[in-house]
């Protein structure tokens, strides 16, 4: 009786366990088939002491077979209007990524080496607006269950391939229901913690999962980064040529 209670235990177990690869592999589906995107976004940098400067964004995105293409345009303040940010997402490569800069008139290639550099002086690194598929880092193990802030999720690691990445490993949060990225924990190259990047505010539009707010919180310096989009159109008809 033992022996048959045990076993069922463990059958139990384990079709309950998932491996951290084929979780990944399942929460990157659920944000697909947008197709191509157009948003309205906030930014609102926030330094060590609280004080607050917000920067207005148009975010346009190519859906890809396996990595998308994005630029993001700034429109306020006058500071930074114009500035243009050009991502080629790729799987097996670094991410093609140019930065625009209208005062200068000239474009400018960011280098792989220098993608864990502040985009624009938020608390997002080039990296981290750039191709997040799940093909781009490395799995082991099981997924962990656990709770956060009352939501079940599934707690799992993941370390970037590209040799060049600001980051060690990353520690990820994925609601057990949707599927949906809650909260991820970035390691340095020094395997301290560096920033945490929380994830809310979903919506569905024609039955696809978009984000509605990150707010990425470095540890280090004691600075935040909010991100909300306010307007958010999908299968808006974009095509390559408007990502050159």
């Amino acid at each position: 009786m033992k022996k048959t209670v045990l076993t069922t235990i463990l059958t139990v177990t384990s079709l309950l366990a998932i491996e951290n690869l084929e979780l990944a592999k399942k929460a990157d589906i659920v944000t697909d088939g947008f197709e191509s995107s157009i948003a309205q976004t906030e930014m609102t940098l926030i330094n060590a002491s609280g004080q607050k400067s917000v920067r207005e964004l148009e975010m346009k995105t190519l859906e890809g077979e396996s990595a998308d293409k994005t630029i993001s345009t700034f429109l306020s303040p006058a500071d930074v209007k114009g500035t243009k940010t050009l991502t080629h997402g790729h799987i097996d490569r670094d991410d093609d990524q140019w930065l625009y800069l209208p005062a200068l008139k000239r474009v400018k290639r960011i280098a792989s080496r220098n993608k864990s550099g502040s985009f624009m002086g938020s608390e997002f690194s080039y990296e981290d607006i750039g191709n997040q598929n799940y093909q781009k880092f490395t799995y082991e193990g099981e997924a962990e269950e656990v709770e956060l802030d009352g939501v079940k999720c599934y707690k799992g690691a993941r370390v970037p391939k590209d040799e060049n990445s600001g980051y060690t490993k990353q520690i990820t949060w994925i609601d057990k229901e949707s599927l949906l990225i809650q909260q991820i924990e970035y390691y340095d190259r020094k395997k301290e913690l560096l920033k945490t990047a929380t994830f809310s505010e979903y919506k569905q539009i024609d039955g696809v999962w978009r984000m509605g707010k990150i707010r990425m919180k470095n540890h280090q310096n004691d600075k935040s980064t909010i991100l909300i989009w306010k307007e958010d159109k999908i299968k808006a008809g974009l095509t390559a040529k408007e990502f050159n």
